[in-house]
């Protein structure tokens, strides 16, 4: 039996006409599609197949299509008798591995990120965040200028997402970020790319949002994991439903050590990484980290099935 792991995207990663080739050809997924739209109480299928592309990436319809589409593909995958020694995602995505790890049911988990959308666009004023790629710098040096902007302008900017070698993410207010731009390149990062997106996620002005999000996840049922999720918080396994819970709300305001996460996964003999849902972006992250990782993405028919034949090869 090969081992694997699932990973699952966060946002970003969205675009139009996104699962419909699943839809039309997996009366499981299908059946899945229709039952969120009553879910969610809009038709965030049609959304998903048909756009516009400026709807479906406002963040309260990403983050459900996204989730929707991932766990889809996962429980085609359960079907066919495919199970993953690990599970992780990105931001969001983590939402998608806990209900792969029948942490929280899918039922709950839509809504719930409909509202963690919500709470993340209304909780800072809308064009006063952003966040930007940095590339090619060491995490030391970048973290002692962010100190000197933060003093020289008393604003906050902080690492959001620390994604692979040579790719870190930073996020805080625009003016910060906008100074940031032009300080890093001097500084040595060979570039650094303002990214579009509507707020500072992972920064520390999230955590007006995620004092809301605890209120909402004290409303949802959710059981112990029974694979094991690693955290975006602390890239360390989690399986109890409370430590869960709470590592969601940090979430919110704290860097997503995806590269760590993979560093783990690589060296725990894993046959293949795959990524499960829209895009390809966490696939060229792992390579990034170690090349000869064998990697897998699947977000249609055909790359499903070719997984599926891989997985079933007689090792």
């Amino acid at each position: 039996m090969k081992k694997v792991a699932f990973i699952y995207p966060g946002q970003g990663s969205q675009h139009v006409g996104m699962g419909e080739d699943l839809y039309q050809t997996h009366s499981l997924v299908k059946e899945l599609f229709d039952q969120a739209n009553i879910t969610l109480d809009k038709n965030i299928t049609k959304l998903m197949f048909e756009g516009p592309e400026e709807v479906l990436t406002q963040t309260e319809n990403a983050q459900p299509a996204l989730l929707l589409t991932s766990a889809a593909i996962t429980r085609v995958l359960l079907e066919e008798g495919i199970k993953p020694s690990y599970l992780a995602g990105h931001s969001l995505g983590e939402y998608s591995a806990l209900v792969a790890a029948e942490a929280v049911r899918i039922e709950d988990a839509l809504p719930l990120v409909q509202a963690r959308g919500r709470l993340m666009e209304d909780a800072f004023p809308s064009g006063k965040g952003t966040m930007a790629a940095v590339l090619g710098m060491e995490q030391s040096v970048l973290q002692a200028e962010l100190d000197k902007l933060q003093v020289e302008t008393n604003e906050v900017i902080e690492i959001a997402n620390l994604n692979c070698p040579g790719q870190i993410v930073i996020s805080g207010e625009k003016t910060a970020i906008e100074r940031a731009v032009v300080s890093l390149k001097e500084a040595g990062a060979k570039r650094v790319l303002p990214l579009n997106v509507s707020g500072p996620f992972h920064s520390s002005l999230m955590k007006p949002a995620a004092n809301k999000l605890a209120e909402k996840l004290s409303e949802v049922t959710f059981s112990d994991a029974k694979t094991p999720v690693y955290a975006n918080v602390t890239a360390k396994q989690v399986v109890d439903k409370e430590e869960i819970k709470q590592l969601l709300v940090k979430q919110m305001y704290s860097t997503v050590r995806f590269e760590e996460i993979i560093e783990q996964m690589v060296d725990s003999s894993l046959d293949a990484i795959v990524e499960i849902g829209s895009g390809k972006v966490l696939t060229g992250l792992v390579k990034k980290v170690n090349r000869r990782m064998q990697t897998f993405s699947i977000q249609d028919s055909d790359s499903l099935q070719a997984f599926i034949e891989w997985y079933k090869e007689e090792s």
